[in-house]
């Protein structure tokens, strides 16, 4: 997916240059007549500032509507429990591509030239892991014809095709990818992205009332937010457009807000660095997680004990994370889901003199910051507002960018407004 040092279009004989802009409108903001009106206006402002708009749209809505990706998931699971992954990503497809047509549609009947395409149409390849695949290249000939006669370009997001010629799905945040993957290979000069919320907020406005959106962005930081918990975009999006340069400014359909901007630097097109001096960017969290610790009478790394536990693991196919390993102790994480599978999973390899034990009801919260890789200080701060939110730490692990804190999930409230206060990020 190299990018293209600029899109060219011919004209009349002549080449001339393009400024292409692609635009992501989620499920939210296409679900309903008067939401995709106000997406299409986003578009039609696009083209007022010169800009030839290519939009990737998600499925219309959310579980239990019709159209939306989990609901199509339920209609098939109801019809057979264990659906081939093929045949799953065939009718997972089609909520994009009603999303797409009518999308194409709507712009039309405002008077604006537009065409709806597929994944496969638009020149999305991907390989044939089903389900989570990823794209092998994109081939936007198809594509930039239309903006050569200026159409805009309405492209199913979430979707792709192999070689072979069969559909695939890109996994949860899917759009964002095929956005951030089509701007790479058209040479875009920006990526918007649009949802409900104004952009990337210091923590989630649920838990931290006083949480504020931000203006500016590193893709590293924003990478590590998305990992950690935060929902807005999908991390892989973030590092396809780090890797082409291109900026992303995420912001809400229905608002005038300017969003937040995502640059390599943190600063705005203009060169104007709107940062401030603090450490941390803000507060994530994610739940549904559970603590397996292991105690052993024998050096777990001389006796191969620690080689066993996560190859086993690994063989079951059970993501950990928050990972220690000590000369008598192994403590890691796993989702609260399997926690049950991966202590069965320990408890048959028969090895002697190993105590496994499972802390259930857990919640990771970490604090994001470019700015704290070699500041001393920062742990010490994280420490402080737990204890003085009454929060008991029952394991940590760090970055380049983040701190991260295992909590129980009833205190996980307390943590997040804890760490949000003393680092200052509600101003």
């Amino acid at each position: 997916m190299a990018r293209r040092p600029e899109a060219e279009l011919e004209d009349s004989g002549e080449v001339k240059a393009v400024k292409i802009l692609v635009q992501k409108f989620g499920g939210t903001s296409v679900a309903t007549p008067a939401q995709r009106a106000r997406a299409a206006t986003r578009v039609l402002e696009a083209k007022s500032r010169g800009y030839s708009p290519v939009v990737v749209v998600s499925a219309m809505g959310r579980m239990g509507e019709p159209y939306a990706t989990d609901t199509l998931i339920d209609l098939v699971r109801k019809a057979h429990s264990e659906v081939d992954r093929r045949e799953l990503d065939l009718v997972l497809s089609c909520g994009e591509v009603i999303s797409t047509v009518v999308m194409a549609q709507t712009l039309r009947a405002m008077g604006c030239p537009a065409v709806g395409l597929t994944g496969a149409q638009a020149g999305i390849i991907t390989d044939d892991n089903f389900g989570n695949t990823s794209i092998l290249e994109v081939r936007p000939e198809r594509v930039l014809e239309h903006l050569e006669d200026d159409r805009v370009v309405v492209v199913a997001g979430f979707q792709g095709v192999t070689r072979s010629g069969d559909v695939t799905t890109l996994g949860r945040g899917g759009s964002d990818t095929t956005a951030a993957a089509l701007a790479v290979a058209l040479g875009a000069e920006v990526i918007e992205i649009y949802t409900d919320v104004e952009g990337i907020m210091t923590a989630d406005p649920r838990i931290v009332p006083d949480a504020r959106s931000l203006r500016v962005m590193t893709y590293r930081e924003v990478v590590e937010m998305a990992h950690l918990g935060a929902k807005v975009v999908h991390p892989r999006a973030v590092e396809i457009a780090m890797e082409g340069g291109i900026p992303i400014r995420i912001k809400n359909t229905f608002s005038d807000e300017p969003g937040t901007l995502v640059t390599r630097t943190g600063t705005s097109p203009d060169g104007a660095v709107i940062r401030s001096d603090k450490v941390a960017t803000g507060v994530t969290h994610l739940t549904n997680v559970a603590q397996i610790r292991i105690d052993s009478s024998r050096d777990v790394n001389e006796s191969g004990i620690a080689k066993s536990v996560f190859r086993a693991l690994a063989d079951a196919g059970i993501s950990v994370d928050l990972i220690n390993v000590f000369p008598e102790l192994i403590c890691f994480t796993v989702s609260e889901d399997v926690v049950e599978t991966a202590v069965a999973v320990l408890e048959r390899l028969g090895l002697d003199g190993l105590t496994i034990r499972m802390v259930r009801g857990c919640a990771k919260v970490s604090v994001v910051g470019a700015g704290m890789r070699g500041v001393p200080g920062v742990m010490a701060r994280v420490v402080e507002a737990l204890a003085e939110a009454k929060v008991p730490i029952y394991q940590t692990s760090d970055s380049h960018a983040s701190i991260s804190c295992l909590v129980k999930k009833e205190d996980m409230q307390k943590a997040m407004r804890g760490l949000h206060a003393k680092f200052g990020l509600e101003v």
